[in-house]
């Protein structure tokens, strides 16, 4: 498929006609009726009327063109391996705290293409707002947008030299949900190298965004993630800069192997120079090097 920004634009309506799947039942008073899927996660009306949305708009703009939803992953790896390029769709990501009414779920549509993430769109439902990568030669964009509104170019905000980070504060998004353990102990550990530490606490594939919007440094992850959690993300964060890593500090690849399940990883600003000697200074790291 040709990337371009015209195929960009048209991905982001169809993820924003599936935010307003979303948010009809999201309005709707009462609690949300929840079911659990074979893995215990939870399932919602949202979840599947966004699911059916963008796959009913995908077929129309890509006929024959392979789709991955996390509501419809009962696809054998020898089968997907046959893929070179294929969506990958996270419906409703952060159902969890869409069913807590925090409003931090967001949709997630991206472009697979051997393996790597070349256009993804983060649709925000609740904030009317859309963060956008693109990355095809030359092409390479991220963009934010409100409803109706310009697109803002996205860059990364780089890390200082080793020998400054005593001058800097670093910024570290976390899971609202998933922390303790590991991340307790790098934190701990890069607290003694920083002048300070923010930790912001988010839900879904936010956390990755901030980092694409020059808002954060890192995003340290130890629990388990699904592709089609961070796909999209990685492809806005990787349009604006940076990239997310295994603890090998080797690129996240897609559809690589039969689990869908991701390797523990870091979202980072630069994945090269401060950034890097930031990482081999991770307990974490230096345990699997």
């Amino acid at each position: 498929m040709l990337l371009s920004r015209e195929l960009l634009q048209t991905v982001e309506q169809i993820a924003v006609l599936a935010g307003q799947q979303i948010l009809e039942v999201y309005h709707r008073p009462g609690v949300p009726e929840v079911s659990n899927k074979t893995d215990n996660s939870p399932l919602t009306e949202a979840d599947l009327r966004a699911h059916q949305t963008i796959v009913e708009e995908l077929v129309r703009i890509s006929p024959g063109l392979p789709i991955l939803s996390e509501e419809d992953a009962d696809i054998s790896f020898e089968k997907r391996r046959q893929w070179s390029e294929y969506w990958l769709v996270d419906p409703l990501d952060g159902t969890k705290e869409f069913i807590s009414g925090n409003g931090e779920f967001t949709v997630n549509i991206a472009l697979i293409r051997n393996g790597q993430p070349v256009l993804g769109v983060v649709h925000v439902p609740v904030l009317a707002c859309t963060y956008l990568g693109i990355i095809e030669g030359t092409l390479q964009s991220a963009w934010y947008s409100t409803v109706g509104a310009e697109w803002r170019r996205l860059r990364v905000m780089g890390l200082p030299a080793p020998g400054q980070w005593h001058e800097h504060v670093l910024k570290v998004v976390a899971s609202r949900r998933h922390g303790a353990g590991e991340l307790e102990n790098l934190l701990a550990r890069w607290r003694k190298k920083f002048a300070g530490m923010e930790l912001v606490n988010m839900g879904s594939s936010l956390k990755i965004c901030l980092i694409a919007e020059g808002r954060a440094d890192i995003y340290p992850r130890f629990a388990p993630t699904s592709e089609w959690d961070t796909a999209a993300a990685h492809a806005v964060l990787k349009a604006a800069g940076g990239d997310i890593v295994d603890t090998s500090l080797l690129p996240l690849l897609y559809n690589q192997k039969e689990s869908l399940l991701n390797p523990s990883f870091f979202a980072i600003a630069d994945p090269s120079g401060s950034m890097e000697g930031l990482l081999h200074e991770s307990e974490f790291a230096e345990n699997q090097n």
